[in-house]
């Protein structure tokens, strides 16, 4: 355990189904271990005004079905400043936290790294919706928002069906597009637009439409990564007036966040976070937890900050083939 005595504990950026997981294995990971655990709240924010308190086996009972986060979270510009790095390390000092177990995105854990370059060691935890951190095949949450979102294409597709309409479905993903491409193979969609690819919208939205209906299919579903270069509205719009077809759109927003976590992403989170508390008791620090070809395993936090990922080519193809 060497000198390390407290373990601080933190969810940043944006919440996904699972953190409450997560918190609840790496505090009972480290009472087990025998560590006192600090809950940070509101992430940075509450990490550099202070605003924190121990947590026992007590605090983190019940919480595991629960979506968002019991520490709250929020984005703290403050924090990327030296000004607001030095607070926090102030802060750590002043309540004895030893080191700072951050579950959040990319973003969360380079503010992580630059806490551990001012003298605080860290674990970062991947927990983000979209799937997006480079280092890991699978972020706490992912699962959860699939299956909101097929639940709410299917819907969807109910009513699409009835009226013998185009159905443009947008989706989270600003810079990568797993949940659009997966919930679009799920759901059987016609067309999928992803932030990875450029699309030419006559040949790869239109013509497919077109086909369909000239095959006598009369309801057509589209799924839109956020991060694609034209709004929703837009491509609504280009569609019927290209089609003639009558097209709505939906725009899921922060639904994907929330719900009850799925028993992969809790299993997952419940992984990952006892896996955190191990790497500390074991010496390893200034790490990032990742799931690699079956196996949790972690990375240091500067190489696992460098590594990309973006949707694998091979569902690329399958999209292609089953959208026919």
């Amino acid at each position: 355990m060497g000198n390390i005595r407290t373990i601080g504990v933190l969810t940043s950026g944006g919440d996904a189904p699972g953190m409450n997981a997560a918190i609840r294995a790496v505090v009972r990971a480290g009472i087990y271990y025998g560590y006192k655990v600090m809950g940070i709240k509101r992430g940075f924010t509450g990490l550099v005004s202070g605003d924190m308190e121990e947590l026992t086996l007590r605090a983190v009972s019940g919480i595991i079905q629960h979506g968002g986060t019991m520490l709250k979270t929020s984005r703290c510009p403050e924090f990327k400043t030296k000004e607001g790095i030095f607070k926090g390390v102030s802060m750590c000092k002043i309540f004895g936290i030893d080191v700072v177990v951050v579950i959040g995105g990319d973003g969360s854990f380079r503010g992580a790294l630059d806490l551990s370059k001012a003298g605080i060691p860290v674990i970062g935890i991947p927990a983000t919706i979209d799937n997006d951190v480079g280092c890991t095949d699978y972020t706490i949450g992912f699962d959860t928002a699939l299956n909101t979102v097929s639940d709410a294409l299917d819907k969807i597709k109910d009513t699409g069906y009835s009226h013998e309409r185009v159905s443009v479905l947008e989706v989270m993903g600003r810079k990568a597009g797993h949940i659009a491409i997966n919930t679009g193979i799920a759901g059987g969609a016609e067309v999928i637009l992803i932030p990875e690819e450029t699309p030419d919208y006559e040949k790869d939205v239109i013509r497919p439409i077109l086909e369909g209906r000239n095959r006598g299919k009369t309801d057509f579903n589209v799924i839109v990564a956020e991060g694609v270069d034209i709004s929703v509205p837009e491509l609504s719009r280009m569609i019927e007036e290209s089609t003639g077809i009558t097209t709505r759109y939906t725009i899921l927003g922060y639904i994907q966040r929330g719900g009850i976590p799925t028993v992969n992403d809790r299993v997952m989170a419940s992984r990952m976070g006892v896996k955190a508390v191990k790497d500390i008791r074991e010496g390893k620090l200034n790490r990032v937890i990742a799931y690699k070809n079956g196996k949790v395993v972690d990375f240091d936090i500067e190489e696992a900050l460098k590594q990309t990922k973006s949707v694998d080519e091979e569902m690329i193809e399958l999209e292609r083939i089953l959208s026919l």
